[in-house]
């Protein structure tokens, strides 16, 4: 698989301090995988720190909570997955919240404005990612920075949830490692069978033990880069939950840097 270390041009996105982007202003320790747990819809997670993963957002539907996953990458855009509206795609139906867990949450925005990908297909999941403008901007903190997105030759990653496998939704973000799988497996007849496209990405193990599922969705897939943190792409579908054979499929950031400026009008 090919991969380009071009990076997104953080110094382009407006009211940004691209000094610290990408960087937790709370230190942890890099957690290996425990044993498969019941408890979250990625399995073998562990629970984060306040701090730790600063720039995960969850966006709710008002009335009905936590819907979806989303990355700020500026102090005013979320970057997510376009699946997440495409029942409510009316902004004054959503907000957004950031920090670990989602009530209380540490700072909550309205948003005022939904882009999604003009040729996002449903059926082949294919383009699959949004942006959400929020209402007011958000100050940086301890607790709250953006992500600059990139995307960099590596095989592993952190992925991220809010909710469980079995009862409601987890009050606390969880993290797990996964592990990119090439396109030419993932396109095998016993995977995905030719439905990855040039704009996706596999990562989990073929034995199933770590996945992103619902309610993940829109998340980011990040990479540590020397304590810089970057996303390298967006939690999109998968088959069930970590399934032998049938890893997570994700939205390579790489293949929408353009789209994104473009959108952001930058």
């Amino acid at each position: 698989m090919c991969f380009s270390s071009t990076p997104f041009h953080e110094s382009k996105l407006t009211h940004v301090s691209v000094t610290d982007c990408g960087i937790r202003m709370t230190s942890s320790y890099m957690p290996l995988l425990a044993s498969s747990s019941t408890e979250s819809v990625v399995q073998g997670s562990e629970t984060a720190m306040e701090g730790e993963w600063p720039w995960q957002a969850s966006l709710q539907l008002i009335g009905a909570g936590h819907q979806c996953g989303a990355s700020l990458i500026s102090n005013t855009w979320l970057l997510t997955a376009a699946h997440c509206f495409r029942k409510h795609k009316d902004p004054s139906q959503w907000i957004a919240t950031f920090g670990t867990t989602i009530t209380p949450p540490a700072v909550q925005r309205s948003v005022r404005k939904i882009t999604f990908h003009e040729n996002y297909h449903r059926e082949t999941n294919e383009n699959d990612i949004a942006l959400a403008q929020l209402a007011t901007r958000v100050e940086f903190s301890n607790v709250v920075q953006s992500l600059p997105p990139r995307f960099i030759h590596k095989n592993m990653f952190f992925v991220f949830t809010f909710v469980c496998v079995i009862g409601p939704t987890q009050n606390r973000l969880r993290q797990a490692r996964v592990e990119t799988i090439s396109t030419d497996v993932c396109n095998r007849k016993d995977v995905y069978d030719g439905l990855i496209t040039s704009g996706m990405l596999c990562a989990g193990f073929m034995d199933g033990k770590a996945d992103a599922c619902k309610g993940d969705c829109g998340g980011p897939l990040v990479y540590d880069n020397h304590d810089i943190w970057y996303l390298v792409s967006i939690v999109s579908w998968g088959q069930s939950c970590a399934l032998p054979k049938k890893p997570g499929v994700y939205t390579r950031v790489s293949q929408y840097r353009g789209w994104i400026a473009s959108k952001m009008g930058i």
